[in-house]
Order: C-alpha cells, then structure tokens, then sequence
C-alpha cells in the first residue's frame, strides 16, 4: 500500500503519479493527469484531464483543476491545464481547461491562487503573480510576472496585467493594467506608480527615477498617449522602459486589444 495515498482518494489506474505524490482522503484524480515531484493534492481535490502539473506544488482542499471550460463554443476538444512547479493553490480554487484543440490554460511557477479564485479557459498566468481571495478571471487573460491582484474583483475577458502591477481590491478591470502601476476603482483608473513593489523587486534608484518620468510623461502631461509612447523613446533605454513602450504601444494597436486603462 502507497502510505502517502489516502486509502479514500478514487485515482484513475492511467493518471500519472510520481511516486512522492501525497494525496489526500476523498480525492478524486482523474484519467490523462499527470502529476510531478513532491506534489501534494489536499482532500476532495479534483483533478481531470488533460492536466500536467509539475513539482512542488500544494493544491489545498476542494480545489478543481482541469475542468471542462465554461466556454458556450466548447464541443469536448482535447485541451490542457498546465501548472508549473512551487505553486499554491488554494481551498476551492477553479482553473478549466482551454476552448479549442491542443491549446492549455497556463500556470507558470510560484504563484498563490487564494482560495475561491476563478481561472478561466486559456488564460495565461506568469511567475511570482498573487492572486486574492474570490478573484473571477475570465477567459483569454495574460497575466505577466509578479503582478498582484487584491480581493473580489473581476477580470474582462482578453484583458492583459502587466508585471509588478497592483491591482486594488474590488475594481473591475475590463482594459489593460499597465506594468508597474496600482490601478484602482469602478471604472479602474491608473492611480500611481507601484513604487514600493518596485523596490522589493531589486529596481535600482536610477531605474524608478526613469520610470517616474516615463509615468509622468504618460499620465500627468497634456500630451497624447501616442505622443507620450513618441517621447518614451528619447528616455534611457533599460529593460523596464521598453517593456513599458511595448507593453502599451501593442495595448493600443494590437489585433483584438481592449486598450490600455486610462490614468485619472
């Protein structure tokens, strides 16, 4: 007998467990799972497939993980939920397969899912990104590294988070949060730079002094967005201006995008 598998957890013979897996009492694990190292599933997790979940990870109890999506144009295509390694998934978290064939709702490593948070199909979520209690993601939403996103609120579907970005509890954020910024408010406004995030983050005094004058420039000129983006090119060109540049430049002309949040 596997000592580290509860003898109530129900385990479809063609799961994949490795054999440091813990599972807890009433679990149910489905066909096509597969689950890595030192992985430990909590009691009446559930579990279907496809799913890939890599190592280190703790799935707290009555979590649901690759579930069929909530999606009206799903017809039963063979998706995927992937989650990486050294994430926590909390009590009663949701995360649903993708719509189409061969395409994956994402969990990248080190992140916390708060309990009662909704993961949508196809979404795509980074590393290091914080996620609170009773946060609904809808479908097709990126969210970049060591974003935060506070309590009970809801996320438009298609709508991308941009890193170290803070999101305030219970907006509703149906356009694009620019990296770096603490967006707040029903309708979400850029309220100011995400300084102290930018801090524990390692940026350097040299580095949040060229994005203080990107967000100035940005949200407290008289000038266009698009003139602003203009200028943005003149400032020093380090990995956090750029990313800014681009981040907001694809906001306002990529195929299909919502548009960056406006400042105040």
């Amino acid at each position: 007998m596997n000592t580290l598998i509860h003898p109530t957890a129900v385990i479809n013979p063609k799961a994949e467990l490795h054999p440091t897996v813990r599972v807890g009492p009433y679990a149910v694990i489905g066909e096509k799972v597969t689950i890595g190292a030192q992985t430990t599933i909590g009691a009446h997790v559930v579990l279907e497939g496809p799913t890939k979940i890599g190592e280190s990870n703790r799935i707290f109890p009555g979590a649901v993980i690759g579930s069929e999506p909530q999606d009206l144009k799903y017809k039963g295509a063979a998706s995927w939920v992937k989650v990486g390694d050294n994430n926590q998934i909390r009590e009663y978290v949701t995360i649903n397969r993708a719509t189409d064939e061969g395409e994956a709702t994402v969990i990248g490593n080190n992140n916390l899912l708060m309990a009662y948070a909704h993961v949508a199909h196809n979404c795509i979520i980074e590393d290091e990104v914080v996620i609170a209690n009773s946060v609904a993601l809808a479908g097709h939403i990126h969210i970049e590294s060591k974003a935060r996103i506070s309590g009970v609120l809801g996320v438009h579907q298609f709508v991308r988070v941009g890193s170290l970005s803070m999101v305030g509890g219970m907006s509703r954020i149906e356009r694009d949060v620019p990296p770096y910024t603490i967006v707040e408010g029903n309708p979400a406004r850029v309220r100011s730079l995400n300084l102290v995030g930018l801090q524990r983050a390692g940026l350097s005094s040299e580095e949040i002094g060229h994005l203080k004058k990107a967000f100035r420039l940005l949200y407290r000129s008289d000038k266009t967005l698009q003139e602003a983006l203009e200028q943005l090119e003149l400032l020093p060109h380090n990995e956090y201006i750029q990313h800014f540049h681009r981040f907001l430049q694809s906001s306002i002309s990529g195929e299909g995008r919502r548009g960056p949040i406006p400042g105040r």
